[in-house]
C-alpha cells in the first residue's frame, strides 16, 4: 500500500485527498503525475523518520521527473537525508545539484554553509586552525548567498557572519 494511503493523523489526510484531487483535475502527463506521487511519499516518509523509504520515493520520482525545479527541490530532499544521517559529503553532492537546477534556493545554501561551519568546529577540535578558517570563510560566503536570496528567513546566520565580521566582505 503507498504511503499516502496510509496517513494516521488528520492534516497528513487532508493533504492527501486534496494533492490526489489536485492530481486528477490538473492537466499532468503521467510522468508528472508519478513524479508527483513518489515525491509526496517521500516527504512524509521522510516527516516520520523513514528515511531509507524516503530515499526510494524520492530517486523513484527523479526517474519520470523532468523539470529542472521540481528536480531541485527531490535533490534539496535527498540532501537533507544525508545530512540527518551524518552523510555531509554525499548531503553537499545533492545541494549542488539542487543548485545547478534551481540557484534560487537559499535553503540549500544555508545547509550548505551549516556543513562548512560544522566542518569548521571539527577542525578548530583537531586543532586546525588554518583549515577551521577556511571553512568558516567559505561557509560566510554560502549564507551571504542565502540571505541575498531570503533576507528575513536567516537572523542567525547574519548575526553570526556580523560577529565575526564576514557580513560586509
Amino acid at each position: 500500500m503507498p504511503r499516502s494511503q496510509r496517513n494516521d493523523n488528520f492534516i497528513d489526510k487532508t493533504f492527501t485527498i486534496v494533492a490526489d484531487i489536485l492530481l486528477q483535475i490538473i492537466p499532468m502527463a503521467s510522468g508528472e503525475k508519478k513524479a508527483f506521487t513518489y515525491y509526496r511519499d517521500g516527504m512524509s516518509a521522510q516527516s516520520e523518520g523513514e528515511y531509507a523509504e524516503a530515499l526510494q520515493n524520492y530517486y523513484e520520482a527523479m526517474r519520470p521527473e523532468i523539470d529542472p525545479y521540481d528536480r531541485s527541490y527531490i535533490l534539496y530532499n535527498i540532501g537533507l537525508i544525508h545530512t540527518s544521517n551524518g552523510e555531509h559529503t554525499k548531503a553537499l553532492e545533492y545541494y549542488f545539484q539542487a543548485l545547478e537546477r534551481n540557484p534560487s534556493l537559499p535553503q540549500a545554501l544555508n545547509n550548505t554553509a551549516l556543513i562548512c561551519h560544522y566542518r569548521g568546529e571539527q577542525a578548530i577540535q583537531q586543532g586546525d586552525p588554518e583549515i577551521a578558517e577556511a571553512c568558516f570563510d567559505q561557509a560566510a560566503e554560502y549564507w551571504k548567498q542565502a540571505i541575498a536570496l531570503a533576507p528575513s528567513n536567516y537572523i542567525e546566520a547574519q548575526n553570526r557572519l556580523k560577529i565575526t565580521g564576514r557580513f560586509g566582505e
